[in-house]
């Protein structure tokens, strides 16, 4: 199966939903949320991530989680991951109860897809789908939204291979200082052959692509339609993108200081609004 088919299965039945003037939604994705170990990277952005949430639940957006929102191949359990970011996941409900949460699967947290897992799991937590389609009302340009690591075999289609590497070697040589080769965030030459792919699928096919997966934020053009959030372990803050008025906006949350030198949380606008009037 190629790239291209494994991206356009994401949305033979995807999750859609109204995209109107009105509505409003906001996108992250790549939290891989942890046990709390070393290797919990989420732990660091845990509170930039809790303000963020806060900001949109009271300002009316509907939260899109776009996959590897747990860390599922370092971890086996999710009982230990609720137990170590409680607030996040009264957060994550509270945002599911009012029906203004949805959430895709990636290739870190993929067994969210199997009902069995639902079942025990996610009781409290909408079902992860493998993409969204976000309808146009104007029918100018849907957004086609999914985690992105269709574009390579080795985290999609040999997931539980590359689940086996990482959790009993990778994850230890990390450690050491080795990167994880499987891994298309910390490996660049993986990270732009699958930014190619998404970039080509989304031209072929005359989409508005919008991913995570390979960590890096970006808003694309009418001549390169393909989009990413970023995700919620960078160093230096978390990034996602906002959808107000059938625009994008790409953001960043991170920590900065008042004139009195206190510190608090600050939301950026990472560039101008790109409105899909626009492509």
């Amino acid at each position: 199966m190629s790239s291209s088919t494994r991206i356009s299965g994401a949305f033979e039945e995807a999750l859609r939903l109204p995209l109107k003037k009105e509505s409003r939604y906001i996108l992250f994705s790549d939290c891989h949320r942890g046990c709390g170990t070393a290797n919990d990277n989420f732990l660091k952005n845990e509170y930039l991530y809790l303000a963020a949430l806060g900001y949109y639940f009271d300002h009316g957006f509907t939260y899109l989680e776009l996959g590897d929102g747990d860390e599922l191949w370092e971890n086996r359990s999710m009982k230990c991951i609720r137990e170590m970011h409680p607030e996040c996941f009264e957060m994550l409900e509270k945002f599911h109860h009012e029906g203004r949460m949805y959430a895709v699967y990636g290739n870190h947290d993929m067994i969210k897809k199997y009902r069995g897992f639902q079942k025990k799991n996610l009781s409290e937590m909408p079902v992860s789908c493998s993409g969204i389609i976000l309808e146009d009302e104007k029918q100018k340009k849907d957004l086609y939204l999914t985690h992105g690591h269709q574009a390579d075999v080795l985290n999609s289609t040999l997931w539980r291979l590359s689940r086996f590497l990482v959790r009993y070697i990778w994850r230890i040589l990390e450690d050491l200082g080795v990167p994880d080769p499987t891994s298309a965030a910390k490996n660049n030459t993986k990270k732009k052959k699958s930014e190619k792919i998404l970039t080509r699928w989304a031209q072929e096919n005359g989409r508005i692509l919008i991913c995570g997966h390979t960590h890096h934020p970006m808003i694309g053009t009418k001549n390169s339609p393909y989009c990413n959030t970023g995700s919620c372990i960078h160093p230096s803050g978390i990034t996602g993108i906002e959808i107000q008025n059938r625009c994008m906006t790409l953001v960043k949350w991170s920590m900065s200081a008042r004139e009195d030198l206190t510190l608090c949380v600050s939301r950026e606008v990472l560039g101008e609004p790109v409105c899909i009037d626009e492509y």
